[in-house]
């Protein structure tokens, strides 16, 4: 399998992804009971008022009429406009999900930096009490509901010990920084504010906190089961044969090619932080898209909500499967991919055939 022919089903994927959301979101959407235009007009207004404000959005138009104009709409980067605040879809989007990305990347970060290591611990110590604490602590973050993980933090640390911040992206009385990435804490390290800096890095860690503990025994029990796949391989055992130290196989020679299936789950793991963000952000008060895209559904916003729905499987699907991600990377070239998986087959170490390179996958981590 090529470069190019995994960009070409990825291209495909994505069309085919996004027609569906397009159309379930649709569907969903006109499915809930209410009307925007009367919500919109308010409880007060005459039905003549209400009937106008529907002619004008075009909610009196057949359901396939909305939709064929929507899809046309879509096809010329148009997504609308939005009924409750009546700007461009488009415009919001591009206020409100720096702030969700910001938050997404924090979190993800966050539970690489934790789960990582704690997954290679796990695996090498298999069975041992460190390796029964991770896995209590990975099923404890899988079954926990982020929003009563949240909850629980704002209670203890914003309302007993009163060391951070219970809410919102910065305080009231500071400025935002000089809008150039839309992230507060690059913007303010690009404007040299020290102040902004801190502020926003203390309303950011508990809900990339809350954010990553959701996400870290994912990583953690995807490591831990590759490290062991890995670990068990003829190849590693060559490798301790050889003399080799015992922590320079495990990052070296294992860690690198459990990588590998490790990339699929990151890619998912970052897509589900896009999505997971709205509860997050609701019980925060962190103005992303999340709680807008809450407050565009009670509004029963349409086009809003299917906005939201497009963007979110558009990144969902540029991320996965991981092992695309990763080409675009560049860390994991095809072919190396495929005479691992060629070896297995044969049950020979990855290029015998050329009698090198026999203990590795390939050199790009530097060992």
């Amino acid at each position: 399998m090529t470069f190019w022919s995994i960009l070409r089903q990825r291209c495909w994927g994505l069309v085919l992804v996004v027609a569906g959301v397009c159309v379930i979101t649709f569907i969903i959407s006109h499915l809930i009971p209410g009307d925007p235009a009367r919500l919109l007009a308010g409880d007060r207004a005459s039905d003549a008022i209400v009937e106008n404000i529907r002619q004008q959005l075009g909610l009196d138009q057949p359901l396939y009429v909305q939709f064929y104009r929507y899809v046309s709409d879509l096809f010329h980067g148009d997504l609308g406009t939005s009924i409750r605040t009546g700007r461009p879809v488009l415009e919001e989007l591009r206020i409100f999900f720096p702030a969700t990305l910001e938050l997404a990347f924090c979190a993800l970060l966050l539970a690489l930096l934790i789960g990582i290591p704690l997954g290679i611990l796990s695996a090498v110590w298999r069975n041992r009490w460190l390796d029964h604490l991770v896995r209590i602590m990975a099923i404890t973050g899988i079954s926990t509901p982020a929003f009563w993980l949240g909850l629980g933090v704002i209670v203890l640390f914003y309302g007993h010990l009163q060391i951070l911040p219970g809410g919102g992206r910065l305080d009231d009385w500071l400025d935002p920084p000089t809008h150039v990435t839309g992230f507060y804490l690059l913007d303010a390290l690009l404007e040299g504010n020290g102040e902004v800096f801190f502020n926003a890095l203390q309303h950011l860690i508990l809900p990339a906190l809350t954010l990553a503990f959701v996400h870290l025994g994912i990583v953690a029990r995807q490591i831990r089961s590759a490290m062991l796949e890995q670990l068990s391989e003829d190849y590693i055992r060559t490798a301790r044969a050889s003399g080799l130290p015992g922590w320079y196989i495990v990052l070296c020679y294992a860690l690198p090619n459990a990588l590998i299936p490790s990339i699929t789950v990151l890619g998912l793991a970052l897509g589900d932080l896009l999505y997971g963000a709205v509860l997050t952000e609701t019980v925060f008060a962190w103005p992303g898209m999340g709680a807008w895209v809450v407050t565009s559904i009670q509004a029963l916003d349409f086009p809003a909500v299917m906005g939201f729905a497009v963007v979110v499987s558009f990144a969902y699907v540029l991320v996965n499967p991981g092992g695309g991600f990763a080409l675009f990377c560049g860390l994991i070239r095809v072919s190396d991919v495929e005479v691992v998986n060629d070896a297995k087959r044969r049950k020979r170490p990855p290029y015998a055939h050329k009698n090198k390179r026999d203990l590795t996958v390939q050199n790009w981590y530097g060992c």
